[in-house]
């Protein structure tokens, strides 16, 4: 792999720290000019306070520790990571299903980390989520009329309609028989019963979805089925999605821009293809080489990349770069300067010391001698 001679040149915005601990541009912030900003996180943190003990201080577990993040509207925005590393809690986060610790959730002006629970309440018909498991959010001693019906009561959508058409109307945008509407969750497969979860989301027209790994409890064939549907919904309704998943072959499928997620924070965002084509970051490289190709010739070729060791508890996250207790090319630097998400490449971010705009791929620069490797 060769050096991209069209790279553009270095400047005081996009300039990677070296070893003296020259500052870098510390967040991606308002630079993406292919779309209209829908939701913007802007350092946001969730912590959770355990008790340290008697006599010992108290701790906290560092979930999500100060994203930045801009979803634009229209986009689907693939979020990726091990399990553990603060996926679910950044998505329920930004509904404040869970309570930010701080930080801004920014839409449409208005700063959600911070408003009150009447506006919260209001803005549930623009901001809803699929869950994961479509079993345990469906309340099991309500019909699916009952179901679905819920949130048009709730905020008062009806305008003088018969609900249960309006339910029905609804199962059928999701492949639900309209006879299906007096019976109950237990009666449906795990594919139909994820069917019932995205109605109900649908019921209110929001404009932002969540989807907190809406696939990961169902067969193969039946994703395909779940993920063609959001496909199609998206371009019938402009929904913009956050889809959360382990799965890189669904988020590969489905989303536009993907941001790898490790320990809390965001380690690289880039475009979905291109991030696929040519990650920057050694954590993603390793994630990508897990997924299968269907090519069994191809595959025996393969090499995959394995990480040695454990993913580091964020109740002490390591010093420096959070990622350098398994980066194959740690230096002395990595365990002292915390990187932060910089430009690499056009609209390509990564946090990491050992690439810069001139020097985008790591392995490049080790094979130049373009710092010792560590441990």
């Amino acid at each position: 792999m060769t050096q991209d001679e069209n790279m553009p040149p270095k400047t005081s915005e996009n300039r990677v720290a070296d070893v003296n601990n020259e500052p870098r541009k510390p967040v991606y912030e308002k630079t993406n000019d292919d779309g209209e900003v829908l939701l913007s996180l802007q350092n946001l943190q969730v912590y959770y306070k355990i008790s340290g003990g008697f006599l010992k201080p108290a701790k906290a577990v560092k979930a999500v520790d100060g994203v930045n993040l801009d979803i634009r509207k229209g986009e689907t925005l693939g979020l990726v990571g091990e399990s553990g590393c603060g996926k679910s809690t950044l998505g329920k986060a930004i509904l404040r299903l869970t309570e930010p610790t701080g930080g801004k959730i920014v839409y449409h002006g208005k700063d959600l980390a911070h408003a009150s629970s009447n506006y919260m309440r209001e803005q549930r018909k623009n901001l809803q989520m699929i869950f994961q498991d479509p079993y345990a959010s469906l309340n099991p001693r309500m019909t699916v009329g009952s179901i679905i019906g819920e949130p048009l009561r709730t905020f008062g959508l009806t305008k003088g309609r018969d609900i249960n058409e309006m339910v029905q109307e609804l199962m059928e945008t999701v492949g639900l028989s309209r006879r299906f509407i007096k019976r109950y969750p237990h009666e449906f497969s795990g594919g139909q019963r994820q069917r019932i979860g995205i109605a109900r989301a649908l019921a209110v027209d929001p404009e932002f979805i969540v989807a907190d790994e809406p696939i990961s409890a169902l067969d193969v064939s039946i994703q395909a089925q779940i993920m063609n549907l959001m496909g199609k919904l998206q371009k019938d309704k402009n929904l913009t999605y956050l889809f959360i998943s382990h799965d890189l072959r669904a988020v590969r499928h489905l989303s536009d821009r993907v941001a790898v997620m490790y320990l809390g924070r965001i380690v690289e965002l880039a475009g979905g293809k291109e991030i696929y084509r040519e990650p920057l970051m050694p954590y993603s490289k390793a994630l990508i080489s897990a997924v299968p190709v269907p090519d069994p010739e191809i595959e025996a070729r393969r090499e995959r990349i394995i990480l040695k060791g454990d993913v580091p508890s964020p109740i002490n996250p390591p010093k420096g770069c959070h990622f350098h207790t398994r980066c194959p090319y740690v230096i002395a630097e990595c365990k002292q300067i915390d990187p932060k998400l910089v430009e690499i490449k056009p609209n390509h971010f990564a946090a990491c010391i050992r690439i810069s705009p001139e020097k985008p791929y790591i392995e490049q620069n080790v094979a130049e001698g373009l710092g010792a490797i560590g441990n």
